[in-house]
């Protein structure tokens, strides 16, 4: 009876060893993926930002005119 005591426990610790490694693989991956997605929405709002940014400096350099500066004395 001793004998296939041992030999359940080592199979059950052998199958919660590989669960627990896949599991963790999955795990990764998911989190690799969810990294990627996150990361290229950033660059796609940080572009759109970017561009928005430049049409309102180019929108303020056409607004300003050449004869405004003054000088004090």
């Amino acid at each position: 009876m001793g004998y296939v005591l041992r030999l359940r426990l080592a199979s059950f610790f052998a199958g919660a060893t590989v669960a627990s490694l896949s599991g963790l693989y999955l795990l990764q991956q998911d989190h690799k993926v969810f990294h990627q997605s996150l990361s290229r929405q950033m660059k796609e709002l940080s572009d759109s930002l970017e561009g928005r940014v430049s049409a309102l400096e180019k929108l303020k350099e056409n607004k300003v005119p050449q004869h405004a500066e003054v000088t004090t004395e």
